[in-house]
């Protein structure tokens, strides 16, 4: 549901006040880090990622306004098909981590650059178990391949990007097989664009995608790639 403004500050100032919501600032995401030194080339027309790394909200967000992406699903991966919906997982108990479901042209962006992303401006990968306000093993900053490349690149690249010390803390990033991805319900998907003024999305998703724009501007398109058909409105206003 959409909050008008005045809603949006009110419920902010509850929040805030009740110490719910941690504040994310595109300053504090400004920082542009190395490409990874192993990103073998992919022939393929097509290459699919799943990735986990706080509320899917804000990662299928960043990862729609993605130049050379195609589709991202919102989703849980992890657990077992009997227990991929919200309730059940928002229990804890499932295994399910809160995921994407990347679909991009390799011959436009690589793998590597989708992780250059995902560790710099998507996601903080030194939260173990959590992200911004969210807390819980759904929350987990964990990368699902389906190929070797895959997994060897993800873990060459957390190797090189820890021997460099850009981060304040470890790595704490999983890296597991894929074993299975389910689309999360139909409210989830693009909620973002749909939801723009919403307290949650405005501190903690969009200084992401601003974040993009402003390290990555070469990786960052305009016009976000939608799963679901979005008003002009809705679209534009993230321009």
């Amino acid at each position: 549901m959409k909050t008008t403004p005045i809603i949006a500050a009110l419920a902010l100032g509850l929040l805030m006040s009740a110490g719910l919501m941690s504040v994310s600032r595109a300053d504090d995401l400004d920082r542009a880090i190395p490409a990874p030194t192993v990103d073998p080339v992919n022939s393929d027309a097509s290459e699919t990622i799943v990735l986990a790394g706080g509320c899917f909200w804000g990662q299928q967000g960043v990862f729609e306004h993605v130049a050379g992406v195609t589709k991202v699903v919102a989703g849980y991966s992890g657990g077992l098909r009997e227990t991929a919906n919200y309730p059940m997982v928002t229990t804890e108990t499932t295994g399910h981590a809160e995921s994407v479901q990347i679909t991009f042209n390799p011959h436009q962006i690589s793998f590597g650059k989708i992780l250059q992303i995902y560790f710099s401006v998507a996601h903080d990968p030194t939260e173990l178990n959590f992200q911004g306000p969210d807390h819980g093993n759904s929350y987990r900053s964990e990368i699902f391949f389906s190929r070797p490349e895959q997994q060897a690149t993800a873990t060459a690249y957390i190797a090189q990007l820890q021997g460099a010390h850009l981060f304040s803390g470890p790595i704490v990033t999983r890296i597991e097989p894929l074993k299975g991805f389910y689309a999360a319900e139909g409210y989830h998907q693009d909620y973002l664009f749909h939801n723009p003024q919403a307290p949650y999305i405005v501190y903690n998703d969009l200084p992401k995608i601003a974040a993009l724009k402003k390290v990555y501007p070469q990786y960052f398109r305009d016009r976000p790639v939608l799963l679901a058909s979005a008003t002009d409105h809705v679209a534009d206003g993230f321009r």
